[in-house]
């Protein structure tokens, strides 16, 4: 008992005045320093205030396009900018479906609704309602625990759930340069799984412990930036069971919902975003010329997305 104390103790220390600032640098490095983090943030809160001024956007015929969402507080103007330049170099329609994430503040709601007076907004307490009803925390424990505690499964559970249909779930920080003519074909006739290709393979859990629960090799690369599925082939039971197991046999992991979203679609021919026009984590030069459809912005190259290129697809589009 006292060796397991003293190398808890030395294992806290270790991170608390090793690791934990080593990891801080690194992060610091990668995104080129802190005067870059601090143009950084300063970018960021340009962003938040424009995007309470987004141009109205123009007129478009044809059937809206339904997308869906989760946002709130923290992320609403990125689900504006998103949506704002989809539709805008779409040239179509969009009847956004948002899902809140419990934060999402009548102050946050109005300026997205401005521009999209069409929207739905489902709030918390209906969410919350339904997964009472439908996933109930004495036979979904794993679910509703992962739910309450990381929020990224809410983007695979709270539009799929009690629901029928194909979706397209959005990740918010995305920008659209171009017109995203793969994704409304998509959405104007949907017939298989769709899913945006990532710039490393990222699940968090073993591939074989991954392969043996979804019966058929896991693809690498899948990215649920871009992600669509067909809410009423979920089988939940099952979803249950893969959270559950991967969880009790490797851990929780920040990959989980992507590696949930890629055992569901494991074995069938998916609709694939071409990579060379939806971007995940851009690099120099794409990251500043903006050749490609969509940017989606994770991790370091949010420095890109908040100096300049929110900035750059206004301009674009005016």
């Amino acid at each position: 008992m006292k060796t397991s104390a003293r190398q808890s103790g030395i294992g806290a220390l270790a991170l608390r005045y090793f690791y934990t600032p080593l990891n801080r640098a690194r992060d610091s490095i990668r995104q080129g320093g802190p005067w870059q983090q601090r143009w950084t943030e300063q970018g960021r809160i340009k962003m938040q205030t424009a995007a309470f001024n987004l141009p109205l956007l123009p007129a478009a015929v044809g059937q809206p396009l339904e997308v869906h969402l989760l946002t709130g507080r923290q992320f609403w103007y990125q689900t504006a900018f998103c949506l704002w330049t989809f539709a805008r170099h779409a040239g179509v329609s969009l009847t956004p479906v948002i899902y809140d994430d419990g934060t999402l503040t009548p102050e946050c709601q109005a300026p997205l609704k401005r521009i999209f007076p069409d929207m739905r907004i489902i709030g918390s307490a209906e969410i919350v309602a339904r997964l009472d009803e439908f996933l109930p925390a004495a036979r979904y424990g794993s679910l509703r625990e992962r739910w309450l505690n990381y929020p990224n499964i809410r983007k695979l559970i709270d539009p799929h759930l009690a629901s029928k249909g194909w979706k397209l779930v959005l990740d918010s920080d995305l920008l659209f340069f171009r017109s995203p003519d793969f994704l409304v074909r998509w959405l104007r006739s949907p017939d298989r799984p769709l899913h945006a290709v990532d710039c490393e393979t990222s699940y968090g859990y073993s591939r074989h412990l991954m392969n043996e629960l979804a019966g058929a090799p896991v693809a690498d690369l899948v990215n649920v930036g871009l992600i669509g599925l067909n809410s009423g082939e979920i089988d939940w039971q099952k979803l249950e069971h893969w959270c559950g197991t991967l969880i009790a046999r490797e851990r929780t992991s920040y990959y989980l919902e992507q590696a949930l979203s890629a055992m569901l679609v494991a074995g069938s021919d998916c609709a694939i975003a071409p990579p060379g026009d939806y971007v995940t984590l851009p690099v120099k030069p794409e990251a500043r010329e903006c050749q490609a459809v969509m940017h989606h912005y994770v991790a370091h190259s949010k420095r890109w997305y908040f100096q300049h290129n929110w900035a750059r697809a206004l301009t674009d589009s005016a």
